[in-house]
């Protein structure tokens, strides 16, 4: 049921619960990051929508977004992309940890050679 088909009664009190609804909200200020204005956009627009399928004057396009945005399907290629990403993370950090251990590896092999007589070849000098 779009608005077009609203009847002109319940126009006039979805105008007038539109109305009350504006002035009681206040306005907040804006957000300092991108991201936070984002968010703040984000959830003002599914305030919106979930009105909008309360009255019954959702669209078919958000009503079909909200659908597929809680099908399984969805919610398990969430769960994989999240999984994903633990998995790129634990990568990361297991190539960091593995050339820390090649420095130590190559100070202690460094150190063997002085003990050893070895004379020193300094590196700094590039």
């Amino acid at each position: 049921m779009t608005k077009l088909t609203v009847k002109p009664k319940e126009r006039q009190e979805l105008e007038e619960e539109e109305k009350q609804e504006s002035k009681v909200k206040r306005r907040q200020a804006p957000g300092r990051t991108v991201e936070s204005r984002e968010n703040k956009i984000i959830s003002k627009a599914y305030d919106l929508v979930e009105k909008r399928i309360d009255r019954g004057t959702a669209t078919s396009q958000e009503v079909s977004h909200f659908l597929k945005v809680g099908s399984t399907l969805a919610q398990l290629e969430k769960e994989k992309l999240e999984k994903e990403n633990a998995l790129l993370q634990a990568k990361k950090e297991s190539l960091e940890s593995q050339k820390k251990i090649e420095e130590l590896y190559a100070s202690a092999m460094k150190a063997f050679g002085i003990y050893r007589g070895e004379e020193i070849e300094d590196d700094s000098e590039d």
